[in-house]
């Protein structure tokens, strides 16, 4: 029987054994030939004798038998039976397997999506309650820029090193029809802020050397409340102000908010990071809150833990301004991703924004982030049709008196919210001549500046687009009240704290900030009704 129990019939073994038999009985009757070879040292087979061994059975002929005779049989037995091992052996050994690993998909290369597709992504909804309670699939780790490290405030003027911007603002360059035209032309509505432009626009406006001094010495505080890192806080006691000022604001989370405000003024009076005499105050801003936003795929996400989505909004116009007044590659990227995420945290049904992505909208946070909207479009980056008509949507569903007047969530009539609503629809395209516009402007001629700083920016800028004999009646309660409520000694020389709605949230730096900005509106953003080019208005 063999190993696995068969017949040994027709098996290696038996062929072996009869051949060893047969070559013993012709052993026993045949002579020794002179010329026998033994296995002995000393001997070899001969160059015959070699091409003889290892040929097939058939063809061995009359050598055979020298073979059969030269080759003792313990020998042969021996070589059959190794060789007879040898191949059971690879008969019984599993041999491994070549392919352990099996493709059970078709491999693709993987496509980068067009920016509209991101934005019609229907992704999970997101809850921000709590920043550092987001998932951590959404959470990125922070964008890498050089480290600010900053000397203690020596001079007023001192301001964070100078800084590279992130690798993260040169991911995304907008595929419009306008991206050849980058780097060789300036964002509508922004060249009022050129030195030669600002002086000229001044005059003719309705500014004076009062208003201007008060500019410069606002900029001169907040470049001195700047802090290490290179961004700012609502409560302004932490940085060299070492509690010289008082009226601190409560949100001090809120330092994305706070950042971009502080920004805004120094950008509306023509100082960049490339140019004017705070470029490094500038360009510190700019990079902490580069540093600061949170990557989600084509999206950058800058709201922070108290201001949300009033955060995202400051923080995107900042961007898009400095974009649209430089050039800079280094914050395309940037601007162009936080106009992402404005698109993608729109409420899908109403159309509005509020505290949170996909939150049904209030008119507040809508001005912020429409504002961004149209700064973005003036540098000619992409803004999708779809968002600023549904922006138009939400608008409807909170006017009243055909559009004269504005609510909150639903239809009202407040003053903040009737002039956030208004200046909306300038920058959506109303004609100077609208009825509404023009029963909504006489509202606020009516109304007048009060002390509700956040009332009051809006409405300035109305007045000032609108023109006309309501603009100069405006500005001049507007520019003298703020010039004489302007601190002007201590510490304080320069900012504003002004007792109002919601002084006491954002304090002297968000007083400030407002304050300054108003003072700014005769350069800040050229008229909509006096210059053709600015009838570009958003894409519709």
């Amino acid at each position: 029987m063999s190993r696995d129990g068969g017949s040994s019939i027709g098996t290696p073994d038996a062929q072996v054994q009869s051949h060893e038999s047969s070559t013993e009985d012709r052993l026993r009757s045949e002579t020794a030939s002179p010329r026998t070879l033994s296995a002995s040292p000393g001997h070899s087979l001969s160059d015959t004798d070699r091409a003889d061994v290892g040929t097939e059975s058939d063809e061995v002929g009359a050598s055979s038998a020298v073979w059969q005779l030269a080759v003792p049989s313990w020998l042969v037995s021996l070589v059959v039976h190794a060789v007879v091992i040898i191949v059971l052996a690879f008969l019984t050994v599993p041999q491994p397997e070549k392919n352990l690993i099996v493709a059970t998909g078709e491999v693709v290369e993987a496509e980068e999506e067009p920016i509209e597709d991101v934005l019609e992504e229907v992704m999970e909804p997101v809850n921000l309650q709590e920043l550092e309670d987001a998932p951590a699939e959404l959470e990125s780790p922070e964008v890498p820029v050089d480290e600010i490290v900053v000397p203690e405030f020596q001079e007023v003027d001192a301001a964070p090193m100078e800084l590279k911007f992130s690798d993260f603002a040169n991911e995304l360059a907008p595929k419009n029809d306008l991206s050849a035209s980058i780097g060789a032309i300036t964002g509508q509505g922004l060249e009022g802020r050129g030195t030669e432009m600002r002086a000229r626009m001044v005059r003719e406006a309705g500014g004076s050397k009062g208003s201007e001094a008060a500019v410069a010495l606002a900029l001169k505080w907040l470049a001195a409340h700047q802090l290490r890192d290179g961004g700012w806080s609502f409560d302004h006691r932490t940085a060299a102000c070492r509690n010289q000022c008082d009226h601190p604001g409560r949100d001090s989370q809120a330092r994305i908010g706070a950042t971009a405000m502080a920004l805004l003024p120094f950008l509306g009076a023509g100082q960049t990071h490339k140019e004017g005499k705070y470029r490094k105050t500038v360009q510190a801003g700019l990079a902490f809150l580069i540093r600061q936003a949170k990557p989600r795929g084509k999206m950058a996400d800058l709201t922070d833990r108290q201001g949300r989505m009033y955060s995202h909004g400051l923080a995107s116009i900042t961007l898009c301004e400095a974009y649209a007044m430089t050039r800079d590659p280094q914050l395309l990227g940037p601007a162009q991703y936080a106009l992402n995420f404005i698109a993608y945290a729109q409420d899908p049904i109403g159309g509005g924004w509020r505290y949170q992505p996909k939150q049904p909208g209030d008119t507040s946070v809508v001005g912020w982030q429409l504002m961004a909207l149209k700064s973005g479009h003036m540098g000619y980056l992409v803004v999708p049709k779809l968002t600023i008509a549904k922006a138009s949507r939400f608008l409807d569903a909170v006017q009243t008196d055909g559009g004269a007047r504005y609510g909150y969530t639903r239809p009202g009539g407040g003053q903040a919210t009737t002039a956030v609503g208004l200046l909306c629809r300038m920058y959506l395209g109303w004609k100077h001549d609208h009825k509404a516009l023009k029963q909504g402007v006489a509202y606020l001629s009516k109304t007048g500046p009060n002390n509700n700083l956040y009332y009051d920016y809006y409405a300035t800028q109305v007045m000032r687009h609108y023109g006309g004999s309501e603009w100069k009646k405006w500005n001049g309660q507007m520019r003298d009240w703020l010039v004489k409520q302007q601190d002007k000694k201590g510490h304080a020389k320069g900012s504003w704290y002004i007792n109002g709605p919601h002084s006491e949230v954002g304090g002297r730096l968000y007083c400030t900030s407002l304050a300054t900005l108003i003072l700014e509106v005769y350069y800040r953003h050229l008229p909509i009704y006096n210059k053709a080019a600015t009838e570009d208005d958003f894409p519709l």
